[in-house]
C-alpha cells in the first residue's frame, strides 16, 4: 500500500534542502529547482519549509513512486520568502523531524499562499540589476 500523504509542515536547514533538491536532480523529478542557483541565492542559515500537497505517481517508474510534491516556501538571500515546488520521496521527507507547532505550521502555510514565486523574484532581481549587468557564471 502507498504511503498516506501527511498534512504536516517541516523546516529543513539550507544544506538539507539542497540534498533534497540534488536527490530530485539525480533521479530526474519534474518539479525540483537548479542546485546552482539554489546554493548562489539561499540565505545560508535560514530554515526552508516543506509542505506536502500531492501525491505525484509515476507508472512508468515504480522505482520512484510515489513522490510527494511539496511546495517550498525558501528563504533567499534578501532575506525574501519564496515560492516554489519539489518532488521529495515519502522516506526522505519521514526523515526530516517534526519540529514545528500547529500554529506555526499555519502560519507557513498562510505565508506560502502570499509569496512570489521561485521564477518573479529572479525575473524581478535581473531586472532590478539593469541593462550593464553582467550574469554570474
Amino acid at each position: 500500500m502507498a504511503p498516506t500523504l501527511p498534512r504536516t509542515v517541516r523546516a529543513v536547514g539550507t544544506g538539507q534542502l539542497l540534498d533534497l533538491e540534488q536527490e530530485a536532480a539525480t533521479y530526474g523529478f519534474s518539479q525540483r529547482l537548479p542546485v546552482d542557483w539554489l546554493r548562489e541565492h539561499l540565505a545560508a542559515e535560514a530554515r526552508h519549509y516543506l509542505f506536502p500537497t500531492l501525491v505525484h505517481r509515476l507508472r512508468h517508474r515504480p522505482e520512484v513512486s510515489p513522490q510527494w510534491r511539496c511546495q517550498l516556501l525558501l528563504t533567499v538571500s534578501t532575506g525574501e520568502q519564496i515560492w516554489g515546488l519539489l518532488d521529495v520521496l515519502p522516506d526522505a521527507f519521514d526523515k526530516i523531524p517534526e519540529t514545528l507547532d500547529t500554529a506555526s505550521k499555519k502560519d507557513v502555510v498562510s505565508r506560502i499562499e502570499r509569496a512570489v514565486t521561485q521564477r518573479e523574484w529572479a525575473e524581478r532581481m535581473a531586472a532590478d540589476a539593469g541593462p550593464g549587468h553582467m550574469p554570474r557564471n
